[in-house]
This record gives C-alpha cells, structure tokens and sequence, in this order.
C-alpha cells in the first residue's frame, strides 16, 4: 500500500507541476489537468488526514470546471493566445477579506477537534487557496500573490508531516507562483473591468 501512496503523490506532484506552466501559459487544458492533480491530492492528502488540504483539493475539482468554462468565454473576447485580465474591485477585496476572516476562524477548531496534524496552518492554507482559486478562475492578476502565501504555508505542512515530494512541488509552486505574476503583469490584457 505504501508503494501505492508514494505513486499517488509523485503523480500529483507531477501533474501539479504541469498545471502550474499551464496557469502560468493561461491555456485552457490547465482546468482538465486540475481535474486530475485535485483528485490525487485530494485523496494523498487523506492518507496522512490532513483534512481540510483534502477538502480543498475537492473543491479544486469542481473549481476547475468553473474556471474552464470562465477561461473559455474569455479567450473568444481577446484571442486564445492572449493572456485575459479582469480588473478587482474593492467589492471583491472585501468579500474576500470576510472569506478569509470567517474561513480562518471556522476551520481552525474544526481541524484541531479532527486530529488535523497541523491545524492552524493548514486552516490558514487552504482559506487562502479557496480565494486564490475564486480569483485564478476570474483571471485577476493578484491571484499569484495569495498563491505565493498559500504555497509557503503548504510546504511547510508537507516538511512536517514527512510529505516530501509534495514540499517540493509546493516549492515549484512558488517559484512558478513568482514568475506567473510577472508574466502575466507583462504579456496581460484586461478584457472585463466589472464584476
């Protein structure tokens, strides 16, 4: 069974990398990768009962069809080789701030009373992810910096939980993370300035 395991997570750290340069690219077959990766994840992550890391991985799954059907409106307004933006409203900033606030003070107990290996981390992570992935699947550039966050509080939960392929394909993440940002403040053209 251990074998089986490992096999699970070396496939999602390879299929995370993949869907990371594919966000980076803006392509559409990302969100089918997703699909994939957030299964593995979703079911590594409940072997070792991290909860809400499992939790999330789910809601990745079902983002990712939201996000393809999002993706796919946008390229037909600017072309498919053509990195979309949206604008951020401060109405979306505050709505994300409640999410943040309320998932962080939900989840934390929840966890620690589940045996959550690292609760509050693992709170913190996965509250940031839900909102990067909501602000991935609008195209808002800011979305690479809640990742960046995200990502470094998900290595270290895999650092101490002995999860050491999927510390490393955090650590990808971020790097990606990183140059994602720049590429697409650079390449970037805004499509939609309302929510």
């Amino acid at each position: 069974m251990d074998t089986v395991i490992q096999a699970i997570e070396i496939f999602a750290a390879v299929t995370g990398v993949v869907y990371v340069i594919l966000e980076i690219l803006q392509k559409n077959a990302m969100w089918w990768v997703g699909i994939l990766s957030g299964a593995a994840c979703a079911f590594e992550f409940a072997t070792q009962h991290v909860w809400a890391s499992m939790g999330l991985n789910i809601y990745y799954v079902g983002m990712s069809v939201l996000g393809l059907i999002q993706w796919k409106k946008a390229s037909t307004e600017v072309g498919e080789h053509t990195i979309h933006l949206n604008m951020m409203t401060h109405r979306v900033r505050m709505i994300s701030l409640g999410i943040l606030v309320v998932g962080i003070s939900v989840l934390t107990p929840i966890l620690k009373n589940t045996g959550d290996a690292a609760p509050v981390l693992d709170g913190l992570a996965v509250t940031l992810s839900v909102i990067a992935t909501w602000w991935l699947a609008q195209s808002y550039l800011e979305q690479w910096m809640l990742w960046i966050l995200a990502d470094l509080l998900n290595t270290a939960i895999c650092l101490t939980t002995g999860q050491y392929w999927m510390a490393a394909m955090y650590l990808a993440y971020i790097a990606s993370a990183v140059y994602g940002y720049f590429h697409w403040k650079n390449h970037g053209e805004y499509v939609n300035l309302r929510d």
